[in-house]
């Protein structure tokens, strides 16, 4: 089985090449499925679009699949598992490697697909595909290194072992605001193991998951092992519930909000399924008074409007000291003012795009209004920009929020900053730990003591000290709480994709 994978695998690879080097601008955009190594349509023939939030023109249309159409790309990731089950992690580092390759050939093509349907600016969607891809990167190495364990015996004629074994075939539930890192990160992981992967992207942004299935067809992985199924809005929801609830899934990895996780997690006890769920944030932006005021302004732009504010790990909450808040606020005034510009991301000089859908859009302004109606204070945006297109957000800055307000509590995925002020560090830490969620934290203090006390004390899975930018393939990302399970990236993102086997070896004859 071995030698016919590695012929299979070594023809499609020196075909890739070929094809890859007579076309250097080769064309990603699809308009079908990826299902057992073909390109299909559903099998009701409908279809939906997909739009480009800075205009609303379409892009392209793409079947909506059905749940009928899910049995079918679970069933082939279920028989091509049989096979990929037995291949050596030297094979499927290759084969991740051939990926990842193809992914760095095709950067700017990934980029311009992933800037038309998600609506970020080219630079940004250039810095994901980056990011994306060396997560391909780091699980193409790391697939070498998943080892078992030889335990200590207490009977002297045995043996013990502990085997670690891919866990079976792994349904992928990724959201539109990182349609191609969210992929790469999961799926990177679970191919590096020899799961096989069910991929179903967000309606809003698909392109670029079949752009990806494009080039790991090229990358030579053979039929079965990636699928990918589009899903509109109607069947969605039934979809994602067939996922949790088919037998022949072992894994369900998603990223999304929380209280679509925890309706999957419902769904999921059915079958008793291995989870693994990065859900919902509601990042805490400390600056305390010993705080290095530009290093901590230059931090809360780049965690609050990436993407312009669509990210789960998104400053949404700033609490700064007293003694710095007015400076602050007028040095985030003034950044805010003269570094962003916002626009259809793919033209020249545009910083930021617009908002992924019309119920994002209407949700934060819902938001913002309230919260002025009762008293908040508005220093800059707080409006939409329709001249510059029907989904665009001015980036805003408020003061003066109080609890009576939706806001206060809310994560507001946009480009609203809310800045409090603070007295002491009891008081906020307290408020920063006020909520059920836990994914990502944020402070800034030259205390080294302080930076220690506070870190331990925050109640989050991960924390950024003296930086606003924290995710990286090799750190484990993941929250506590209500943010989620597992981790993802790092030499942990393996694991929710893995099954310990335990061996017992008796009655070994010595003499």
């Amino acid at each position: 089985m071995h030698s016919t994978f590695s012929n299979m695998h070594l023809l499609q690879r020196n075909i890739s090449y070929y094809t890859a080097f007579l076309s250097r601008s080769m064309h990603l955009l699809r308009d079908q499925a990826y299902v057992n190594g073909k390109w299909i349509g559903g099998r009701k023939n409908e279809t939906f679009p997909i739009y480009n939030p800075a205009d609303q023109s379409v892009i392209n249309n793409v079947p909506d699949m059905d749940v009928e159409d899910t049995k079918l790309a679970i069933n082939a990731a279920s028989q091509a598992f049989k096979s990929f089950n037995e291949t050596t992690a030297k094979e499927r580092s290759d084969l991740l490697r051939n990926w990842y390759n193809l992914m760095v050939e095709h950067s700017e093509d990934l980029a311009k697909i992933l800037t038309k349907e998600n609506g970020k600016s080219i630079t940004e969607s250039k810095a994901e595909i980056k990011y994306g891809n060396s997560f391909v990167e780091w699980f193409s190495e790391e697939a070498r290194r998943i080892d078992g364990e030889i335990l200590q015996t207490p009977i002297a004629n045995r043996k013990l072992f502990l085997y670690k074994e891919p866990i079976g075939v792994a349904a992928l539930i990724t959201p539109w605001n990182f349609p191609h890192a969210m992929i790469t990160r999961k799926a990177a992981a679970a191919l590096a193991v020899g799961c096989t992967c069910v991929i179903k992207p967000s309606e809003e942004t698909p392109l670029t998951a079949l752009a990806l299935a494009d080039l790991a067809e090229k990358a030579g992985f053979p039929q079965g092992i990636i699928n990918v199924i589009t899903t509109g809005l109607k069947n969605s929801p039934a979809v994602g519930k067939e996922l949790c609830e088919n037998f022949d899934v072992k894994v369900l990895s998603f990223t999304g909000s929380t209280n679509v996780g925890k309706i999957l997690y419902k769904n999921s006890a059915s079958t008793v399924k291995r989870l693994s769920l990065e859900l919902g944030g509601n990042a805490s932006f400390i600056v305390f008074d010993s705080a290095d005021l530009d290093i901590a302004v230059h931090g809360a732009m780049a965690s609050k409007f990436r993407n312009s504010g669509q990210t789960c790990v998104s400053a949404n909450r700033f609490f700064v000291h007293s003694s710095k808040f007015d400076q602050f606020i007028e040095m985030f005034l003034s950044r805010i003012k003269s570094e962003i510009k916002m626009g259809d991301g793919s033209k020249k000089g545009v910083t930021h795009g617009p908002l992924i859908k019309e119920s994002q859009l209407n949700m934060i302004h819902a938001l913002v209004t309230d919260a002025v109606e009762k008293g908040a204070k508005v220093h800059c945006g707080g409006t939409p920009l329709p001249e510059l297109g029907p989904l665009f957000y001015a980036p805003t800055l408020m003061t003066d929020v109080t609890k009576d307000m939706q806001i206060y509590s809310k994560e507001i995925f946009g480009p609203v900053a809310v800045i409090h002020k603070f007295e002491t560090e009891n008081e906020v830490i307290q408020s920063s730990n006020d909520t059920s969620v836990g994914l990502a934290g944020y402070f800034y203090s030259q205390d080294i003591s302080q930076i220690f006390r506070v870190a331990k004390q925050l109640e989050v899975g991960m924390i950024g000290v003296n930086e606003g930018i924290i995710s990286t393939a090799e750190a484990a990302f993941g929250g506590v709480k209500e943010s989620g399970l597992g981790r993802e990236g790092s030499r942990h993102g393996v694991d929710d994709f893995l099954q310990i086997k335990y061996l017992c070896l008796g009655n070994i004859k010595y003499h």
